[in-house]
């Protein structure tokens, strides 16, 4: 459903930006037995979730770690694959696992004391969990008989939902806050896409766009404030925007370049600050942005085009994510108000990512270990 990312050229000589390095602990996870781990996220209790493979290399499963317990394997539905998308404050990770024979792939859900469970599908042969809320509530898309997909909504009492779409053949359910407000994109007639928030009162709304043919929506907090990205006139440009009840669809703008990062690489906290990436003048670099509706936005420092790997944030407004550091690897970083952006450091290798924050600063990712060996997922703080 998403068009595709435009290939932007990096320059490996970054900036004058100063990039400190912390005085940070790191912690490897280790792995399920393969070369490779990755963590996704985290929540305030310390528990990270991710993915990783097993020996061999030739699967791939979902995996919770915790202090007392280790990375222990969720599991898969019967197939080869499993990986984790979201989790909530208990601790219920929710992502997509291949089924017996690898032959589709379907939303699970998965607890300590239920394991991982099958949501099923709205008739079609797959589905895939993006989001879960601390009520349980989980969301994402699904194929219906007609192979189109929808934007789905399961609870556990009232199982698997389909929540419509604008008018068009698709849509899919990125976000859902504490309230059950869902949000996502979906197709309208003519086959553009725009921006929804559902409620189950209101059912689905289409939240307009900034003037061009798509908008997305990719986050929103417990305030109902929506973030996201959104094409301008012309369909050439993508700005980020934000979407409140009161005030409508806001073109967050930029760093001075031509246009923001696109395709669901924005967050928003509790406190309505918002993350995500901009180029600066002259559209030769990419940096991370903090957006707030008093001071638009800062700029936290040169990163790179990281689309698949958005920075993230926490209700502290302390900014985690990746940069391209001067040896041209990619490197973990954190930023705060206070410290300003400071190098996370890596396993012994050459490279590292941050990818998720708690309240409590501490980040989760992968890095490479030594001589580049191996990705494994690791914690800092």
């Amino acid at each position: 459903m998403k068009k595709l990312v435009l290939a932007v050229a990096i320059a490996a000589a970054l900036s004058s930006y100063t990039v400190a390095r912390a005085a940070t602990h790191i912690v490897d996870l280790g792995t399920l037995g393969g070369n490779y781990s990755g963590a996704a996220g985290l929540n305030d209790n310390g528990q990270v979730f991710g993915t990783s493979t097993l020996p061999g290399e030739a699967s791939q499963h979902a995996f919770s770690w915790t202090q007392a317990g280790g990375m222990i394997d969720l599991g898969t539905l019967g197939g080869n694959w499993s990986t984790g998308n979201a989790m909530n404050s208990t601790g219920q990770i929710v992502g997509g696992s291949t089924t017996a024979g690898d032959a589709s792939q379907h939303a699970f859900s998965w607890t300590q004391a239920g394991g991982m469970i099958d949501l099923g599908t709205l008739g079609g042969s797959y589905s895939y969990a993006y989001a879960v809320n601390d009520k349980g509530q989980v969301v994402g898309t699904s194929a219906l008989p007609d192979d189109s997909s929808h934007a789905f909504s399961w609870t556990q009492a009232g199982g698997m939902i389909d929540l419509g779409t604008l008018g068009g053949w698709g849509s899919a359910a990125f976000a859902v806050n504490g309230l059950g407000q869902v949000v996502g994109q979906s197709n309208i007639p003519g086959d553009t896409s725009h921006a929804f928030s559902w409620t189950a009162a209101g059912g689905m709304i289409d939240l307009g766009g900034l003037g061009g043919n798509y908008s997305s929506a990719a986050a929103v907090n417990d305030s109902g404030q929506i973030v996201g990205d959104a094409i301008l006139p012309g369909d050439a440009t993508y700005h980020a925007f934000s979407w409140t009840q009161a005030g409508g669809m806001i073109d967050l703008g930029t760093l001075g370049g031509t246009h923001t990062e696109t395709y669901g690489t924005f967050a928003v906290n509790a406190n309505g600050q918002v993350v995500g990436v901009s180029t600066a003048s002259g559209d030769s670099s990419w940096h991370a942005f903090l957006w707030t509706q008093p001071g638009g936005m800062t700029d936290l420092g040169t990163v790179g085009s990281i689309w698949n790997t958005p920075p993230a944030l926490n209700d502290n407004g302390d900014v985690v994510g990746c940069r391209i550091a001067a040896d041209g690897w990619w490197h973990a970083f954190s930023w705060t108000p206070a410290g300003g952006m400071i190098d996370l450091g890596t396993l012994g290798g050459s490279s590292s990512g941050a990818y998720a924050v708690n309240t409590k600063g501490k980040v989760v990712g992968e890095s490479r270990t030594a001589g580049d060996a191996a990705t494994h997922a690791v914690t800092w703080r």
